[in-house]
């Protein structure tokens, strides 16, 4: 099933296969922050700020979470290169 970024239940991103491949796209795009530990997790966690969640979604019709995350990968390279 893929997954997608929401954000007060509207999706707001593309499908992507894996929930680690939104992951991914929320940290460059600034949506992830790192909260301090508390009693039930040791060192600090990653978590979405705001209203943001990642979920499963259906992907939409003629759309292929694949194909997403390969452009996805891409874009990300050429930044990479452009700010080396």
């Amino acid at each position: 099933m893929p997954y997608a970024l929401f954000c007060n239940d509207a999706q707001i991103s593309k499908a992507y296969p894996s929930e680690s491949d939104v992951w991914k796209l929320a940290q460059r795009s600034g949506l992830v922050v790192d909260v301090m530990a508390d009693d039930e997790r040791p060192g600090p966690r990653r978590v979405l700020d705001n209203d943001y969640e990642i979920a499963p979604c259906q992907a939409a019709q003629g759309e292929d979470p694949a194909k997403n995350k390969a452009e996805a990968d891409q874009e990300s390279r050429m930044e990479f290169e452009l700010n080396s």
